[in-house]
């Protein structure tokens, strides 16, 4: 059974630092591509960052420079380092899982940033 779960979400001041994980199982992990996407209140759903399976990175230009994707391929993790947090980061962060048209999606883990 494939499974998805995020991980370290919560309310964090402006400026602040949340790091979140999303711990996979059911698949092999190392082959897929990670992704971590966002959906805030109102709005699309929107990529934030993707690792591949060999360990390239790609940013939305929003949040570059301030938040970095990595992945540990022995516990099928990937992980989002979230810096100088903005109130406009507000969303629902889910975890995504790609290869040749097969994918995942976890259930996702708000972050609120706020004051």
């Amino acid at each position: 059974q494939v499974q998805l779960v995020e991980s370290g979400g919560g309310l964090v001041q402006p400026g602040g630092s949340l790091r979140l994980s999303c711990v996979a199982s059911g698949f092999t992990f190392s082959a897929y591509a990670m992704s971590w996407y966002r959906q805030a209140p109102g709005k699309q759903r929107e990529l934030v960052a993707r690792i591949s399976s060999g360990g390239s990175t790609n940013y939305a230009y929003s949040v570059k420079g301030r938040f970095t994707i990595s992945r540990d391929n022995a516990k099928n993790t990937v992980y989002l380092q979230m810096n100088s947090l903005k109130p406009d980061d507000t969303a629902v962060y889910s975890c995504h899982a790609a290869k040749f048209g097969m994918d995942y999606w976890g259930k996702g883990t708000l972050v609120t940033v706020s004051s």
